[in-house]
């Protein structure tokens, strides 16, 4: 393989990580996040769990493009920029929480919240009043906190979206626009610790239009009629997600 992309990538490795950044692109043009949850696995099987994590978000400048136009239409623009930006001031508060916290007692916390909530929204659940910008506010903060400290950036922001009473449509829109457009802004922040190399944006690069596509076609698939669906699809990934952060698998 060229030199100029990461150490050890070869022929079969790159043509896994471009179909499964694929995947993950259909599927987060769909649902609106669950993207990483798909490729960060199966890619830390080919390269460092670093390079992958990078090389990733880079690919995601494409939904910029592909995506969030669309959605950004039917998001409630204030609180979708208020959360972004808060997002965006806890996560390097997260990482040093990282830094000086026992990583496994903090993932045991943050799976066991996400597992008790997908059960509350499974059972029904949902909270009536209308969330408010400072409610809103303190999802980006929590967002941004546990994205830094654990790499899972979307719970908080999903689970919150599924607890209330917005249609799947705006629901969806508002994952996808946050998820997308924090991570892009994080890039600078994962340069600042040493995550974004001149080694990693080669590959970066090369998945972008694969990805790209893949929101595209997931976006295609999406129908705002079908709650019971884009619930359905929802639940399963955070389960997923629960399952997967669990220390007993590491």
């Amino acid at each position: 393989m060229p030199d100029w992309l990461p150490e050890g990538v070869s022929a079969f490795g790159l043509v896994v990580l471009l179909a499964t950044v694929t995947v993950s692109g259909v599927v987060y043009g769909f649902a609106g996040f669950g993207a990483a949850l798909i490729f960060v696995p199966v890619a830390a099987r080919v390269v460092p769990l670093e390079v992958a994590i990078a090389a990733f978000n880079i690919s995601a400048v494409s939904s910029l493009v592909t995506v969030v136009p669309r959605a950004w239409r039917e998001v409630d623009r204030p609180a979708t920029v208020l959360q972004i930006a808060l997002a965006g001031l806890t996560a390097s508060l997260g990482i040093w929480v990282l830094r000086v916290m026992d990583v496994t007692v903090l993932r045991w916390a943050v799976t066991g919240v996400v597992a008790l909530t997908l059960l509350a929204l499974v059972s029904g659940w949902r909270y009536r009043a209308v969330p408010t910008l400072g409610t809103r506010g303190l999802v980006g903060l929590g967002s941004g906190f546990v994205g830094g400290a654990t790499g899972l950036l979307g719970p908080v922001v999903v689970v919150f979206q599924l607890a209330g009473r917005e249609s799947a449509a705006r629901s969806r829109a508002t994952t996808l626009v946050f998820l997308t457009v924090t991570s892009v802004l994080l890039l600078p922040l994962m340069a600042a610790q040493g995550l974004v190399t001149w080694a990693v944006i080669p590959l970066g690069l090369i998945m972008l239009v694969p990805y790209g596509l893949g929101t595209w076609l997931g976006h295609l698939l999406f129908r705002p009629d079908s709650e019971r669906l884009y619930r359905g699809t929802a639940y399963l990934l955070i389960a997923a997600a629960v399952i997967m952060g669990l220390p007993l698998f590491d």
